[in-house]
């Protein structure tokens, strides 16, 4: 039974990052949209990542390991993505360069920088793979997927913006969704060889998740003047994910 929700954990994340492409599908027929639609679609994919964590990640964090647990997960997981955040180079659309300075490319920055963002999100597959509960595994998934289209449309475009040709911003968006396979591996051997450190995995997977929507997504979605486009499309994000949990919790 271990060695099957390993190999399912692991094929779950590459699927779930796999998902960032189809997002990219449109950069092969237009040369852009509009930024109302990336905007709008950034605040969805938030919505379903804050909905995920906490219904999906958190809760089942403190129902199995305690609140104090949770919180411990919690804190650690957003550390952990800052200081990702403060020492790997990266460029973001809006914001422009963080971390230490680099000689890469403009579009090597910007893959780093959803790198970063993609690896809590494999990790969060992984770990829900790793508990046992295949319910919980398939729903933290189809968030994490859901969430994958808005994302490969906001990678994708941007990328034409700096040069690329539309096959190549394509494959770029969808190759930045393997860094998810990686966080799966980790996240379903942690969990699945140490089961006392599951309620920590989620709730370290929920803080991760949570620090990269409050940090970047949120903000990003903002930057242009479309907060109202963003928020409602956060809301519906989050009531989007509410229902799929009702659906399969």
């Amino acid at each position: 039974m271990q060695i099957e929700l390993i190999q399912l954990g692991i094929l779950a994340s590459l699927v779930v990052g796999l998902a960032t492409g189809i997002g990219a599908v449109p950069v092969l027929f237009f040369k852009n949209v509009s930024h109302k639609i990336t905007d709008s679609a950034l605040g969805f994919a938030g919505g379903v990542m804050i909905a995920a964590s906490i219904f999906s990640l958190l809760i089942p964090a403190i129902d199995t390991g305690g609140t104090f647990i949770a919180v411990i997960g919690f804190v650690f997981g957003s550390i952990f993505v800052y200081v990702l955040d403060r020492h790997v180079p990266h460029t973001h659309i809006l914001k422009g360069i963080e971390g230490p300075k680099s000689t890469l490319s403009t579009v090597s920055l910007m893959m780093l920088a959803v790198t970063i963002h993609n690896f809590p999100e494999g990790l969060a597959v992984g770990v829900g793979f790793g508990a046992g509960d295949l319910a919980l595994a398939t729903t933290i998934a189809m968030a994490i997927a859901l969430q994958n289209i808005p994302e490969g449309m906001a990678i994708a475009f941007p990328l034409i913006g700096v040069g690329l040709k539309k096959a190549k911003a394509s494959l770029y968006a969808l190759l930045t969704g393997l860094a998810e396979p990686i966080g799966g591996v980790i996240g379903v051997l942690t969990v699945t060889f140490v089961s006392q450190a599951l309620p920590f995995a989620l709730a370290f997977a929920a803080g991760a998740m949570v620090y990269v929507v409050s940090d970047e997504m949120i903000p990003e979605s903002h930057r242009r003047g479309h907060e109202l486009e963003a928020t409602f499309g956060f809301l519906i994000g989050f009531i989007v994910m509410m229902i799929l949990d009702t659906i399969f919790l």
